[in-house]
């Protein structure tokens, strides 16, 4: 039984008994503590918790997981493996054991005539907790289990929790026994590779309290609903089913092992070391398939690094089996075609995830050329020398340099029998990023010594800022530097950097960009301010240009800021707060900020949150913030201590350091945060706040991006522009114009699905034409060629089908037809009765055909399909498949 299959028959018979299908969620965990969903009953956690009310009372999902604690494991065992499905039904306070014990029986003993897996009954043992009597008399009672087949286990292998205070409740595990040549008897617990476990049954009746382990916590009581929550390994039921000795030899893996040796000579059962290597593939590969199609993307952090981490294995054991091509599109081109019947969304998808796996293999292939030989000779050396220890800066080389990252170093060397000098590899990375924040500031002050500067603040001490009250004022210049040296003076044309005692000029911080303005000096000389930045605290360095005359250090100046890039730029930055309460409103305390950038006219606001802020939600927002503005809440700032600003519920942004005394910004009633930046005095000067839209800027964080004031205004002019240009265009008021376009749209699509009709019927009126000219090859009808360039694959198929038919059935045939569609070859080849027993099967001679076009395929011995990259091949594939026909009949 296909695993496809077996995922069917699940969901079947569970929604005929009343549970509501709910399809598998995202591998991306919408859960801040999960990296990826680890476990069947992760979507379904909110409702265990009670912090959500359960869509229905009984629910059935099977759910994509991912598990990486034990990713080098991989590929050395059969039982080691990072995605898998968990097939589970669940039951929110309605039925509880007696009911999940007799469904899941019902299950797996009804012959798969009748909709079921059709175990043998007494291949199952089962185990129960302890002192659970009530599970093991509804198994002996109610089920008929023999009692001898029923075995008692405690809390560390029979008791669930999620770890944490909370429901939990007692198990009873479903196990398979698979005879004598895989152990000893005596039931799972003396045992779990013979007896292997298919379906643990959790009873959520209790509630617990906190604990260190599996064992170590008290049960405080009952739980005032008590729910079931079971799991099904979908692969390990395959792996019984289909009578195989583990999961890699299942259907879904081991077309991925077929593929690589396909693509590398090398055989799966040969060799202990090969065989380490086509299990970390066919493992690795449809992982990564399943996690870039929910959108994770190949990174180094989070998710992103699983990704990339699995992906380089991956292509790393095709090398070491021979393969020196890239290899990712085919071995991502076999998940798809065999997962994509159980999730159809990668088919459709397939393009952008082929894109990305084959960008990060290009990537991945330069790295390990260059990289690879680097590490090769530094093992060398190290064992040359007699050392078992690879050096931290060899290690530090690699990943700097070269991009290796040091599970793949701790691995290859590991190979050759030595050990990484981990802390030395992570104290260089230490460095390396303490330079890159030295080196970030060094950009912010124009790569002048910091001592410059704190020399100016030992003697002049800190400078004043003046620009929360004024945009203007005198001062004088108590620091000098040119071109980043300290200097008594500055004449026109030099790049300088000036410390002035006081200043209106706001310095870059807290998401808020500077000022921008100049300075005078009483003898006529004019400095251009183009940015502020604070290299050293409370040092406000204004960098800019001598337009006009001469700077000295001592001299008097005058100080004005540009008072209309800062009146944007705090509308700006007080739309920023507003927009960070109402997000907090819309979606929880979870939408922290996580960053933020306020400009002229323009803001952007990055927040945590575990998936994309849906349309209507954003939309609710910028209502709500355009309603604050017009209730004309006055803006107001306060110091105040720590202590006072959080009992008062000010927001702090995370991970900024604050000192005792803070600055508190209150928005009216809505808003208050600390912050040390610039605001409007009343909400009503913010005019207009328009959110363009949010975006994903790496994992668990979005950014909103959004105009205000007269920018907003501008962009909903130039909207209002085209909505009326719209209008002229389909005749229709605005509120038309949905329903009208959506009417247009429909017209071509119908025009388009009838030219595509149009179409077929002409492709297919060849089909009489194609039988009556088919060629005698020792006595084997044989039709082949290729029909017009764009003919669809359904098209081509019922093509080759139609021809096939017109064939008389007693007469064998083989018709193997090709077109070009998008640029790609594709071929559909079809055998009748006759020609199979003569030992022609339409897979075979796809696969042939498809490796002359440069790609792959397959199907069933009576029809089957297969494409490539290469269409100035088809002539070469047709005349390949001939060829075949002629040696096989």
């Amino acid at each position: 039984m296909e695993s496809a299959e077996i995922r069917r028959r699940w969901l079947s018979f569970f929604e005929e008994r009343g549970h509501t299908v709910v399809p598998s969620a995202s591998l991306i965990a919408d859960d801040p503590t999960l990296l990826l969903v680890n476990a069947g009953m992760v979507p379904f956690k909110p409702y265990f918790l009670g912090e959500a009310k359960p869509p229905a009372p009984r629910a059935t999902s099977v759910q994509k997981c991912v598990r990486t604690p034990d990713i080098e494991e991989v590929g050395k065992t059969t039982r080691h493996g990072t995605f898998f499905q968990m097939c589970g039904n669940f039951s929110f306070g309605d039925y509880f054991k007696e009911g999940a014990i007799t469904y899941a029986w019902e299950l797996l003993t009804s012959s798969v005539a009748d909709g079921g897996f059709g175990l043998e009954p007494e291949k199952l043992w089962i185990t129960v907790y302890l002192d659970d009597d009530e599970a093991e008399q509804i198994w002996r009672d109610k089920v008929g289990v023999p009692a001898e087949r029923i075995q008692r286990l405690g809390k560390k292998h029979n008791f669930w929790s999620m770890g944490v205070p909370g429901p939990c409740g007692p198990c009873s595990e479903i196990n398979y026994d698979r005879g004598p040549e895989f152990g000893v008897e005596g039931g799972p617990a003396a045992n779990d590779e013979r007896y292997v476990e298919i379906w643990n049954l959790v009873f959520m009746q209790y509630e617990r309290g906190a604990g260190e382990g599996k064992e170590d916590f008290p049960i405080l009581g009952d739980l005032p609903s008590k729910n079931i929550d079971t799991g099904l390994g979908l692969e390990r039921l395959a792996m019984i089913l289909q009578g195989v000795q583990n999961m890699y030899e299942t259907d879904t893996l081991r077309v991925v092992m077929d593929k690589a040796t396909e693509l590398t000579g090398v055989r799966y059962g040969d060799k202990h070391d090969t065989d380490v290597s086509m299990r970390v593939v066919a493992d690795h590969i449809r992982t990564s398939v399943m996690l870039i199609g929910d959108g994770v993307a190949p990174g180094n952090e989070g998710r992103g690094y699983v990704l990339r981490r699995i992906m380089r294995r991956a292509i790393r054991n095709m090398r070491l089996m021979g393969a020196t091509e890239p290899v990712i599109q085919d071995l991502v081109d076999v998940v798809i075609k065999t997962m994509g019947q159980q999730y159809p969304e990668l088919i459709t998808d397939r393009k952008r995830i082929e894109t990305v796996a084959v960008a990060e293999e290009a990537a991945f292939l330069k790295t390990l050329r260059a990289g690879t030989n680097i590490l090769d000779t530094a093992i060398t050396e190290a064992k040359a020398g007699g050392g078992t220890v690879l050096a931290g800066d060899k290690a530090f080389l690699l990943h700097d340099t070269w991009g290796f990252p040091i599970d793949l170093t701790l691995e290859m060397a590991a190979e050759q029998g030595l050990s990484v000098d981990e802390d030395g590899f992570r104290r260089l990375m230490k460095q390396q990023r303490d330079q890159a924040k030295a080196d970030a500031r060094a950009k912010k002050t124009g790569h002048a010594d910091l001592s410059a500067y704190r020399s100016v603040a030992d003697t002049s001490g800190a400078t004043q800022f003046t620009g929360y009250t004024s945009t203007e004022g005198e001062s004088t210049i108590v620091g000098l530097l040119v071109d980043g040296v300290p200097s008594p003076a500055a004449t026109e044309g030099d790049e300088v950097e000036v410390v002035l005692d006081r200043t209106p000029f706001y310095a870059e911080g807290g998401g808020q960009l500077a000022d921008q303005g100049r300075i005078k000096l009483d003898t006529g000389a004019v400095i251009e301010v183009r940015d502020v930045q604070q290299p050293v605290p409370g040092v406000s360095v204004h960098k800019g240009s001598v337009q006009v005359g001469e700077v000295t250090v001592g001299a008097s100046a005058y100080a004005a800021i540009d008072n209309r890039r800062r009146r944007a730029i705090a509308r700006a930055h007080s739309a920023t707060h507003l927009t960070h309460q109402a997000l907090r409103d819309a979606l929880g305390p979870t939408a922290a900020q996580a960053g933020s950038e306020n400009s002229p006219g323009r803001f952007r606001f990055d927040f945590g949150s575990p998936s994309a802020v849906p349309g209507t939600v954003l939309t609710d927002v910028e209502q709500k913030i355009n309603e604050v503005l017009a209730r004309e809440l006055d803006v107001q700032a306060e110091i105040m201590s720590i202590d006072e600003a959080k009992k008062q519920g000010a927001i702090a942004e995370f991970g900024e350091k604050y000192g005792e005394r803070v600055r508190v910004v209150t928005i009216g009633d809505f808003s208050k945060e600390l912050c040390g930046g610039t605001h409007v005095h009343n909400t009503a000067q913010l005019g207009l706040v328009k959110l363009l839209g949010e975006s994903s800027i790496g994992s668990g964080v979005r950014r909103i991006e959004a105009l205000v004031g007269v920018d907003a205004y501008n962009f909903l002019a130039r909207e209002h522009t085209v909505v009326a240009q719209l209008q002229e265009l389909v005749k229709g008021r605005p509120e038309e114009l949905p329903e009208k376009i959506s009417g247009m749209l429909a017209k071509l699509k119908d025009a388009e699905k009838e030219i595509e009709r149009f179409r077929a019927e002409k492709v297919l009126q060849a089909a009489a034409g194609l039988a009556s000219g088919a060629k005698d090859v020792h006595g084997v009808a044989v039709v082949t060629g290729q029909v017009p360039d764009g003919t669809g694959a359904d098209d081509l198929r019922k093509l080759v089908l139609d021809v096939r038919g017109r064939i008389p059935g007693e007469r064998p045939a083989v018709v193997a037809l090709f077109t070009v569609a998008g640029g790609r070859p594709l071929t559909v080849i079809a055998t009748n009765e006759a020609a199979r027993e003569r030992g022609l099967k339409a897979g075979d001679l796809v696969r042939t055909a498809a490796k002359t076009l440069g790609g792959g395929g397959g199907g069933k011995p009576d029809v089957a399909q297969g494409g490539g990259q290469n269409p100035d091949a088809v002539g070469d594939a047709v005349a390949a498949v001939e060829r075949l026909v002629t040696e096989t009949a």
